[in-house]
């Protein structure tokens, strides 16, 4: 029983610990973007200050408005994430289910194609975007963010679908269903925490991607990850509105996977218990 306890001890702590390291980058920013500048800088830090709204009033409605690089996140991400589930599952259920005969190649490929460093592929896609004159629109910064979140939807998807008893395709097949009916009603409401956990995934990729929004994006075309950098000069960093902006910018992903989370939570655990 000592031991036990002792255990059990060890493993509190260190869930303590972890949790500690994780969170407090998090609550430190929702505390600074309430601050005052001479509340920021004072030394020792404090946790008894005065909260303001400023540093949200100038991210939202200031000369440094983020609302419309936020809608612009928005665009690009809900664009990418729905191309890629709409190509992807398919794609997936076919690896999963058909015999193709460089299956196996293709699979390395895709997997190849997500795993490449991105930095290499800032110059070739900047050269293929400025051919097709897409440089600096939405549908330029999708499509690039296709390249590599196609790849994710389709590895994570393939786990799932391999999951799924193919005597349930069968039986449907002897049921004179065809392959796209069997699929449709069968396989695709199997997957729905598989597809939850996929979406978000592929969401959050898209949603903080940095490198590809500065080199392939501009004035027209700034997601918020790339915005934020306005509050960061030479002279001075303006860390209240830079935090409220950082706060902002996390709450679309966070809503969503608090609303998604059931489904997120039977994607992830779904096929460890057959």
């Amino acid at each position: 029983m000592k031991v036990q306890r002792g255990v059990w001890i060890v493993t509190v702590i260190a869930v303590v610990l972890f949790l500690t390291v994780w969170v407090f980058p998090i609550v430190w920013t929702l505390v600074t973007s309430v601050k005052l500048p001479k509340d920021v800088f004072t030394y020792p830090p404090s946790l008894i200050f005065e909260p303001t709204s400023a540093n949200y009033e100038q991210v939202t409605a200031g000369r440094r408005s983020l609302v419309g690089d936020l809608w612009t996140s928005v665009v690009i991400a809900g664009s990418t994430t729905l191309l890629a589930m709409l190509v992807g599952l398919p794609l997936a259920y076919a690896f999963a289910r058909l015999r193709l005969r460089w299956r196996n190649v293709l699979g390395v490929y895709t997997l190849f194609t997500y795993l490449i460093p991105r930095i290499g592929l800032v110059l070739p896609h900047f050269v293929i975007l400025r051919w097709l004159n897409l440089t600096d629109t939405h549908l330029g910064l999708t499509l690039v963010y296709l390249s590599f979140t196609l790849p994710l939807a389709i590895w994570l998807m393939v786990s799932y679908c391999e999951d799924l008893p193919a005597e349930l395709e069968e039986a449907a097949r002897i049921d004179r269903a065809t392959r796209l009916q069997a699929f449709w009603r069968i396989v695709l409401p199997q997957l729905r925490g598989g597809l939850a956990a996929t979406t978000i995934f592929v969401f959050i990729t898209a949603w903080n991607e940095f490198l590809f929004a500065l080199a392939l994006g501009g004035q027209n075309v700034r997601p918020v990850t790339v915005a934020m950098y306005n509050f960061i000069s030479v002279e001075q960093t303006l860390w209240g509105p830079l935090t409220a902006a950082a706060v902002i910018a996390m709450l679309p992903v966070v809503v969503l996977g608090l609303l998604a989370q059931k489904q997120i939570v039977a994607g992830l655990t779904a096929g460890s218990v057959k």
